[in-house]
């Protein structure tokens, strides 16, 4: 299995796995992408949002033209009951645009997908490889494989997993420690859900302002609405009678019955879920994932994004901190790798760089995890004291709120990692400044005219 160039095998080719190769491909490590599906940018899946600091990562792989191409920035929001009375409408994301530089931008999943694979070089497109499902991986002193349900196996010197929430890399990295009975072994089941969301896209609607965030808030349910440019998302919470960490697969009949239990609740002063729901163009369901998984690698494995940890949606944190998680990853490689890619490190040298990279993410996803937890608790008011916020004192704090918004978001967005190897402009200025600012590009001295 012995590998003498250093090569990463990125097992997983959605947003967080075509971030990597993006980052893997500036920071001139080889590496190879393995996807499950047959295509990257399969239209599963609704929105995502992009705060100023995972997008200023994405302007460092220079994205940002495509990337405004396809988004809108999020101006307005608005909270509603479920039979439709507007008890609170607010510019407070003004503050996040004011403080930063840029606004929370709205993505359709599947556009965003498609930029990050259209704007791979034609030798990096090359190295994503679709239709590979990784039934197995084998780590030994040098290197590491990936084997295929389609016969094919890869060598490598470390695999990335970013494989998502029901992570296989996750799981194999698990079994793997207790065969060689390390002392830091994951839990089987390392996530919990509390709730359950149905998501849906369909034509923008008259009375829709592009950028509006609507949220719908009720006991036990709640709904939220994005407005992009032609099209806008819906989701639709529901607490679980009993939290399971077990996986749910739900049908196209679980969808519409679901939807149809909704029907009659509002989006809007004027429309109702089965206004729009009717005119879908595509929907999904899923429980909810949350946690934080303990030990996010072993040995020459390692893992980002929902494969480590997994947020409820509500805030639009979780691609974000997957996007963080590969800078701050790859930025570590970029210390250790020899330029030529000449050497696969020994394991030792790895392990430390891991966990260096764990250590510089969990507060920040700490902090993430329990801000997301909030706000879908608080939409739902599961207590006396998240409705009595949520309802009634929050609606009375218009004067202050921007400055909470500050005080919540401020220091993390701040203090956004970056790919620390690469120079460039800020592609962003706001009033709260970088704590880690892009290296401007060196200046070249110029040549004497004469000797």
């Amino acid at each position: 299995m012995s590998n003498p160039k250093f090569k990463v095998i990125v097992i997983g080719g959605g947003p967080v796995g075509l971030t990597a190769a993006h980052a893997l491909s500036q920071a001139g490590i080889d590496y190879v992408v393995l996807e499950n599906r047959l295509s990257v940018t399969t239209d599963v899946g609704a929105s995502l949002v992009l705060w100023p600091h995972g997008l200023r990562v994405l302007a460092q792989l220079g994205l940002l033209k495509p990337l405004r191409e396809i988004s809108v920035g999020m101006c307005r929001t608005q909270s509603l009951t479920l039979d439709g009375e507007k008890y609170r409408d607010s510019h407070v994301l003004d503050v996040i645009k004011n403080n930063h530089g840029s606004r929370q931008t709205i993505f359709h999943r599947a556009h965003l997908l498609r930029v990050l694979h259209e704007n791979l070089s034609e030798a990096d497109k090359a190295c994503i490889l679709t239709g590979k499902k990784v039934t197995d991986i084998v780590v030994s002193p040098d290197g590491v494989e990936a084997r295929c349900a389609d016969g094919s196996t890869y060598h490598g010197s470390i695999i990335i997993g970013a494989d998502g929430t029901h992570s296989k890399v996750r799981q194999s990295m698990r079994e793997l420690a207790l065969k060689a009975s390390a002392s830091k072994v994951n839990k089987e089941q390392p996530y919990l859900s509390e709730y359950r969301a149905l998501w849906c896209t369909f034509p923008r609607q008259a009375g829709f302002e592009t950028g509006d965030a609507i949220d719908i808030h009720g006991d036990d349910v709640s709904l939220q609405c994005i407005v992009g440019q032609d099209r806008s998302w819906i989701f639709l919470y529901e607490r679980l009678e009993t939290p399971t960490g077990d996986r749910v697969t739900y049908s196209r009949d679980d969808v519409e019955a679901f939807a149809a239990r909704f029907g009659e609740h509002a989006i809007s002063e004027h429309l109702k879920v089965k206004d729009v729901f009717e005119k879908r163009y595509t929907a999904g369901m899923a429980n909810l994932e949350e946690g934080i998984v303990k030990h996010w690698s072993w040995n020459r494995i390692v893992l980002v994004g929902d494969a480590c940890h997994k947020f409820t949606p509500n805030q639009g944190l979780g691609y974000n901190n997957g996007i963080q998680d590969v800078a701050r990853l790859v930025s570590e490689l970029h210390r250790i790798v020899p330029v030529d890619n000449s050497a696969s490190l020994p394991v030792g040298t790895l392990t430390k760089a891991f966990s260096r990279y764990q250590t510089s993410r969990m507060k920040a996803v700490r902090k993430d995890l329990k801000s997301s937890a909030g706000t879908t608790r608080m939409s739902v008011w599961s207590s006396w004291t998240y409705y009595v916020l949520d309802r009634h004192l929050l609606p009375s704090l218009t004067l202050v709120e921007g400055k909470m918004v500050s005080l919540m978001m401020g220091s993390t967005i701040s203090k956004g990692p970056i790919l620390d190897f690469m120079e460039g402009e800020e592609p962003f200025e706001g009033k709260v400044p970088w704590k880690n600012r892009i290296a401007a590009p060196k200046k070249s001295t110029p040549k004497a005219l004469y000797p």
